[in-house]
């Protein structure tokens, strides 16, 4: 697939070197051509010059022929404004806008523009590890019955099969974080110290979840 991304900041720059060794064809739009040095020299993609949101910079950059569009600078308004173009000018259906308000984000998000707030993700994340207790929802299906969440374990699971963190909570435990990589447990994968635990739960049963997860396993096993 080919890729355009505006803004070659440090996000601009990761997204394209991770796309391009994934096999993707990229063009990178920035303003400032001193920026395109974070793609360093084996960065074989498209290096455009330009406002994002401009028709013939797109162009340029292969828009017609693109299958998906991001939009990373630094301009809570050049990065809706440039999606939007993207999306309603060129067609593209795969298009990612970055906002650093969260209060406009809900907005866009509701014109139909994915968006990925920023500060709100952070200051989650930082919530999360500050205050490890509870679920944190970071999936809902849409009738909202079902969802995927982060759910704090107590110390004391640390050492147990995932076999019996299921079985004793009634959850089914989607992946986990393990160093700061995604895994996928089998029933035998032993907790480990500072492994987040990803479990889908029925929206419903959160409450006994949670206090499931942090009474720890029970003692007979059973």
């Amino acid at each position: 697939m080919h890729i355009v991304i505006m803004g070659c900041g440090r996000v601009g720059s990761a997204l394209a070197q991770t796309l391009e060794q994934q096999g993707h064809t990229v063009a990178v739009i920035d303003q400032d051509p001193t920026a395109f040095r974070r793609l360093g020299s084996g960065f074989g993609g498209r290096r455009v010059t330009g406002v994002g949101f401009d028709q013939d910079t797109l162009r340029e950059a292969g828009i017609e022929e693109a299958g998906a569009f991001a939009a990373v600078s630094s301009g809570d308004n050049s990065n809706i404004i440039a999606a939007r173009v993207a999306r309603e000018m060129f067609g593209i259906e795969n298009v990612a806008a970055r906002i650093y308000d969260p209060r406009r984000a809900e907005v866009y998000q509701r014109l139909g523009i994915p968006t990925v707030a920023t500060v709100r993700w952070t200051a989650d994340q930082m919530l999360r590890r500050l205050l490890p207790s509870g679920a944190e929802p970071l999936w809902r299906d849409p009738t909202g019955g079902v969802e995927l969440a982060e759910v704090h374990a107590a110390p004391s699971w640390v050492g147990h099969k995932i076999s019996r963190l299921q079985e004793e909570t009634g959850v089914r435990v989607a992946f986990l974080t393990r160093l700061g990589e995604a895994i996928l447990p089998s029933s035998q994968t032993v907790l480990q110290e500072g492994d987040l635990v990803h479990v889908m739960l029925r929206s419903d049963e959160v409450e006994k979840v949670e206090a499931s997860f942090a009474e720890g396993p029970k003692e007979d096993g059973h």
